[in-house]
């Protein structure tokens, strides 16, 4: 399941040739070995930095996203909050109780907010919490594989 990262190369195999299998010596197979242990240590590495990228992606547009969100509806409460407000109460045909088209307004504008922030929670929860979680699953097939417990 270990796959070249995006927008890396493949690793390359050693430039010094290499007697036939049967023959080469123990230190040899050693050297092999630790190259082979490098790549595949630098290639979870890599995997585990993309996969948090990814997810800290998420998690900053949801927070962008919040944030408009909160930021439109200050700007809405403050450019129309008077308007509709005086709107209601003379649709009502009322004088004396102003509030009540304050009040219808408001509970408007916090219904569309309510909307907008929970957009803005989903979209932080899909990326969190920022653990790559297949570079995770990849060191634990590792270890099981070359003779470890996998736990």
């Amino acid at each position: 399941m270990t796959g070249t990262p995006v927008g890396s190369t493949p690793p390359q195999p050693p430039t010094t040739p290499r007697p036939p299998q049967g023959d080469r010596k123990v230190g040899e197979l050693v050297i092999d070995v630790t190259e082979r242990v490098s790549i595949l240590v630098r290639e979870e590495i890599a995997l585990a930095k993309a996969e948090l990228t990814e997810k800290v992606t998420d998690i900053g547009r949801g927070a962008v996203v919040g944030i408009a969100a909160g930021v439109f509806v200050l700007m809405a409460l403050a450019m129309i909050m008077h308007a509709v407000a005086w709107g209601i109460n003379d649709l009502l045909n009322v004088e004396s109780a102003v509030w009540a088209g304050f009040l219808i307004e408001a509970v408007l504008l916090l219904i569309i907010a309510a909307a907008a922030g929970f957009f803005a929670y989903k979209s932080v929860k899909k990326g969190t919490p920022p653990m790559p979680e297949m570079a995770i699953e990849e060191v634990k097939e590792t270890k099981s594989t070359l003779g470890g417990d996998g736990k």
